[in-house]
């Protein structure tokens, strides 16, 4: 069974030509389906609506903007996500800190790495100072040859779970427990941190505001187009918010 929405075909060319659009995808032909199945429902709605554009972008727009609203944030809102989250409107915050890596391989098991990390950082709580040594002779980080040095890093400059607990430790500290990211098994210490200075609100309260503002509009935008989903035909493959099974 080919696909279809609201009994209309949808051409393999019209799939074929969204297909480049998605070669970075997981999945670029499931992702090029799924977008032109969902810019049908779409201009569906927009002609059932006699939403009239120039073209059927801007009448994709004009149907988000006549069917979509959400309230703007008010300042009470900002004032709380500010609060919430001073790491945002920090600038010039800076750590220095060094790392053992113990690199996740296809020839070594993580269990024996594992254990080589928790015997090295073991004799890291004994003798500290020993950090350095350990690092050259451990360590599969480029750092290694540094003694594990990663200089000064600014928020962004690492993985977001890196990121979190050299920013969280007092100078000095050793983590207490492994790190486990994408590039495998960390030993962190944090030897300087340099305190940023928090932006005044009033400087960030319209950015602030225009953030939330466009956050809610995204999430009523995807809750709009659930309902819309769910309430058409679309025979030939499963979208998110279908209300029926559809034949793969």
């Amino acid at each position: 069974m080919g696909i279809s929405v609201n009994g209309i075909d949808i051409p393999d060319a019209a799939i074929q030509q969204e297909l480049p659009h998605h070669q970075h995808a997981g999945n670029p032909l499931k992702q090029s389906v799924h977008e032109v199945v969902l810019r049908t429902v779409l201009l569906h709605e927009a002609d059932r609506l006699e939403i009239a554009a120039g073209d059927d972008d801007a009448r994709i727009e004009a149907l988000f903007a006549q069917e979509v609203h959400v309230p703007e944030a008010d300042e009470a809102t900002c004032a709380t996500f500010y609060r919430n989250q001073p790491q945002r409107f920090t600038n010039g915050e800076m750590v220095e800190a060094r790392h053992i890596l113990f690199q996740v391989t296809p020839s070594v098991p993580l269990e024996l790495l594992r254990e080589t990390g928790e015997a090295v950082l073991a004799e890291l709580r004994i003798h500290p100072e020993r950090f350095a040594e350990l690092a050259r002779e451990y360590s599969n980080c480029a750092s290694g040859t540094v003694g594990g040095n990663l200089g000064q890093l600014m928020r962004g400059q690492t993985v977001p779970e890196f990121e979190a607990l050299v920013f969280r430790l007092p100078a000095g500290e050793l983590a207490d427990r492994l790190l486990e990211t994408r590039f495998g098994l960390h030993i962190v210490q944090v030897l300087r941190r340099i305190e940023g200075k928090v932006v005044p609100f009033e400087a960030v309260k319209a950015q602030i505001a225009d953030n939330l503002s466009r956050q809610s509009w995204q999430r009523a935008v995807h809750q709009y187009m659930q309902i819309l989903v769910g309430r058409a035909d679309i025979q030939g493959v499963m979208l998110e918010g279908s209300e029926t099974p559809l034949v793969q």
